[in-house]
């Protein structure tokens, strides 16, 4: 009874490969994900093909995996840029040169003629690959006022795995964990190595100098150039004077009106108006009249 359904199965599973396209491929093996390659850019890196059956007599294929399919190796030849940059070694590929779009998932079939038909094997592996950081791109502000809260940017877009960030000040690195009673600097930043940024909470004149950021991961580290950053204290002082002189003149003013009213310098102005108002009334009725009696005559 056992022996029935296992042939059962087997009927069912050809026919299933079948129509799948996989004519005569009688023998077939779950393709494994097991195995993660990691290289750094520019460098070299083999691609094995472990499958357990390989002879003279196999026929290979790499295909690269993603949103479509790409063929990496196909009818005994490298395809693509992997023509002048890989080679086959045996059933694995060897890349001399890689680069970070070679990341990716790729599967080797390997199909062998057996007594049953076709035998078909695949094995699939991921290559990861490494890049160093590029410069980072730095926001240092070129001038502050002492007091006030200022936060510096450092930011890499291209660093695999993500890198790290670490601030320094007129060549001195700045530590994540600011000691207290620093007197070169002040003791109230906070340094996220993680996002880069250095933010200031209370800036002060200490604070002024020359900054750089430095991204560094597993493969490398690259620094921006240094930007100096000025911090200047509020000029209270100066404010104050300021406020004083403004509400001076507005006082002079205020009192210079005061004194023309009471000289009557404003009223002087409107009988003038009204005079020169009665004048002209006066001189149009005159007009008016003659007019009138020319007309009547």
């Amino acid at each position: 009874m056992a022996r029935g359904r296992h042939r059962l199965l087997l009927l069912l599973l050809r026919y299933l490969l079948v129509a799948l396209g996989y004519h005569k491929a009688y023998g077939f093996s779950i393709p494994k994900d097991r195995e993660t390659v990691t290289a750094i850019e520019y460098q070299e890196v083999i691609l094995a093909c472990n499958t357990p059956k390989k002879t003279t007599s196999s026929r290979l294929e790499w295909k690269k995996l993603g949103r479509g399919v790409s063929f990496v190796y196909y009818q005994q030849a490298l395809q693509g840029d992997f023509k002048d940059r890989a080679e086959m070694i045996d059933f694995s590929i060897r890349i001399k040169n890689v680069t970070r779009t070679d990341a990716g998932k790729y599967r080797c079939e390997v199909s062998a003629p057996s007594e049953q038909g076709q035998n078909l094997e695949e094995d699939t592996v991921t290559l990861e690959v490494l890049v160093a950081p590029a410069v980072p791109s730095c926001e240092v502000p070129t001038s502050a006022l002492s007091g006030t809260v200022v936060e510096l940017r450092c930011q890499d877009k291209e660093g695999n795995p993500a890198p790290e960030y670490t601030w320094f000040k007129d060549g001195i690195r700045l530590l994540e964990n600011q000691r207290i009673g620093l007197q070169s600097t002040n003791s109230s930043y906070t340094m996220n190595t993680k996002s880069g940024t250095l933010q200031f909470n209370t800036i002060s004149k200490l604070d002024s100098g020359e900054y750089y950021c430095e991204a560094r991961n597993s493969v490398g580290h690259r620094r921006c150039s240094g930007k100096r950053m000025q911090v200047d204290d509020l000029n209270i002082s100066g404010i104050i004077a300021a406020v004083v002189v403004v509400a001076l003149v507005i006082s002079v003013c205020g009192l210079g009106v005061c004194y023309a009213q009471r000289k009557g310098y404003f009223s002087k102005e409107t009988s003038f108006q009204k005079g020169s108002s009665a004048s002209k009334a006066t001189t149009m009725s005159e007009n008016d009249f003659k007019h009138t009696k020319s007309f009547i005559i």
